[in-house]
């Protein structure tokens, strides 16, 4: 039975299985390429990318182009010494070269290390050195700042690489298997001291299905757009490769983000299902703009952070629809979703949603007992016989929803009270003098810890809003997990993919 035509939460999970998502692609767990699988297979469907430049322009590449241009690029590689399994770096922004060097890499099977344009010098020197990349491919603007490196050969995407590409055959031949790597993908340093490169296979994107078909409610003649960044996991997986691979074109932002460009581009595009971070919702609803464009959006989805009620109620009143988020990670993949995919699907604002089909969910204490329901416990998926830790903390409801806490690293113990940071930046961002606010538990020699938040203002701050704000969630929320400590600061620190850095904060 073919996952595409489950209609209820329930049925999927009575009737999935893994072996299902195979029935979807060409190829099998020994013969498998996403070059192949994404593009190749498709190029006679017409157009596969669609961008909306921040200048205001859009362009359109069709999948029949992006199979002969990547199978040239796969072949430059191998002329440039490239073998199979070696790292390849690719530092561009949304256009026809950065998706042509994608699928030409894993045509090729070598192994693409996406990096954020706006890496500085250190960043990028970083992860190439820990990648071991031994190409990067930058506009060639960016390629004379960076200077000749002995450790790794610059390529210019432009004059230099369409003449490499000239010379190359139209057709390329792939030789990799489901278990072969395919991505470096870098976290965004919100946890870590120094970002991690999670290892990425062939099978990724197979994987992956249960979460675009169901989460995201993708399907066959949608009108997709994600304006994440590919350099993220966020915009390369969902974004971009999970589309494709069902053979929907791929609508994607290249430049300095501004909401009316983005706009723009969902009414030219005709784009009916949109996904993007919390970050960007919010930036359209305070931007005041929205009603001026004529948008058919028919499915929202979110992730990487939870998404405030006030929003989720505004984009909910004006398409109908409610926004569904989707929980995982780099590490760990997708695990607990609201469900676009399922019509009757009831998305419960501030919830994650219930555990994708075909994965066992629960919530532990340290010890690794699972706690009883309504009680707050850390995320943990079964992977190969044992519970894997997520470190992000939890509560389930009675009807089986999952309500996200914060990270487990920062959930707040005061006076003997456990507190979860992201409640009380749920009912700060409730009040009208608030744009954002970050919370974390402070040292405390009475309480042990206390509640501080970050707040950025949309109104001049002063002691009378902080006693405001203290007194708005106390009544709200409850007496004792107000903020006793309330800092105004102009903007809050994040990562490059959106996230706030509350190690930073701390």
């Amino acid at each position: 039975m073919s996952m595409l035509v489950y209609k209820t939460y329930e049925e999927a999970r009575e009737k999935f299985t893994i072996d299902q998502i195979w029935e979807l692609f060409d190829g099998t767990p020994e013969n498998f390429n996403l070059g192949h699988e994404c593009v190749d297979r498709h190029k006679n469907k017409g157009t596969a990318i669609r961008i909306q430049f921040d200048d205001g322009h859009r362009e359109e590449y069709s999948f029949w182009n992006l199979s002969r241009l990547s199978s040239q690029f796969a072949h430059a590689l191998e002329s440039l010494g490239i073998e199979k399994g070696d790292p390849v770096a690719v530092m561009l922004d949304p256009c026809l070269e950065f998706y042509v060097c994608l699928f030409g890499i894993l045509k090729r099977g070598a192994i693409l290390v996406p990096c954020f344009t706006a890496f500085g010098p250190e960043a990028l020197e970083y992860r190439m050195k820990d990648s071991g990349a031994k190409i990067l491919v930058a506009t060639e603007e960016r390629a004379k700042t960076i200077g000749v490196r002995s450790a790794y050969q610059i390529l210019p995407a432009g004059k230099e690489l369409n003449q490499l590409l000239a010379r190359q055959k139209e057709e390329y031949v792939s030789h990799t298997s489901a278990n072969d790597l395919a991505v470096f993908q870098y976290t965004s340093g919100a946890t870590r001291k120094f970002p991690q490169a999670i290892n990425h296979y062939h099978k990724s994107v197979p994987l992956l299905m249960p979460a675009a078909i169901f989460g995201r409610g993708l399907r066959p003649g949608d009108r997709y757009f994600c304006p994440s960044s590919p350099a993220w996991g966020h915009g390369l997986w969902h974004g971009t490769l999970a589309a494709l691979a069902l053979g929907i074109a791929a609508g994607a932002y290249s430049g300095k983000f501004r909401v009316q460009r983005l706009l723009e581009g969902l009414e030219e595009f005709e784009i009916d299902n949109f996904g993007a971070a919390p970050t960007v919702y919010r930036m359209i609803k305070n931007s005041g703009l929205l009603d001026r464009y004529k948008l058919k959006i028919k499915k929202m989805h979110y992730t990487g952070e939870p998404m405030d009620a006030d929003t989720f109620n505004y984009f909910k009143e004006k398409f109908g629809v409610p926004p569904h988020s989707g929980y995982g990670s780099t590490e760990v993949g997708a695990v607990i979703y609201q469900y676009a995919g399922f019509s009757d699907w009831l998305a419960k604002p501030g919830s994650l949603g219930k555990p994708m089909p075909g994965l066992e969910v629960k919530l532990i204490d340290q010890e690794g007992n699972e706690v009883p329901q309504g009680q707050i416990g850390e995320i943990a998926i079964r992977r190969r016989g044992r519970w894997v830790r997520a470190r992000d903390a939890a509560v389930m409801d009675a009807d089986g929803y999952f309500w996200h806490k914060g990270r487990v690293d920062d959930i707040i113990i005061s006076a003997g009270w456990t507190i979860s940071p992201t409640e009380v930046e749920d009912i700060l961002q409730k009040h009208p003098a608030v744009r954002e606010a970050a919370v974390i538990g402070t040292p405390d020699p009475e309480r042990g810890q206390i509640v501080k938040a970050f707040v950025v203002a949309k109104v001049e701050a002063s002691a009378e809003l902080e006693n405001e704000l203290k007194e708005f969630v106390r009544t709200n929320l409850s007496k004792h997990e107000y903020p006793r400590v309330i800092v105004f600061v102009d903007n809050l620190p994040k990562t490059d993919a959106g996230k706030v850095k509350k190690q930073a904060l701390k």
